[in-house]
C-alpha cells in the first residue's frame, strides 16, 4: 500500500460503491424480468 495514494479507500467508500453496484444489478434484473413478462403477455 502506497502512502501517496490520491484517493485512499476507507471502508465506508468501499461499502458505498458495493451498495451502488448491488443496487444497479438488482434494478437491471427487475427491468429485465419486467420486459420479459411484457413480451410474454403480448
Amino acid at each position: 500500500m502506497a502512502d501517496n495514494d490520491p484517493t485512499p479507500r476507507t471502508p465506508e467508500d468501499i461499502r458505498k460503491s458495493r451498495n451502488r453496484v448491488l443496487a444497479l444489478s438488482l434494478a437491471a434484473f427487475v427491468i429485465l424480468v419486467f420486459f420479459i413478462s411484457i413480451a410474454k403477455m403480448s
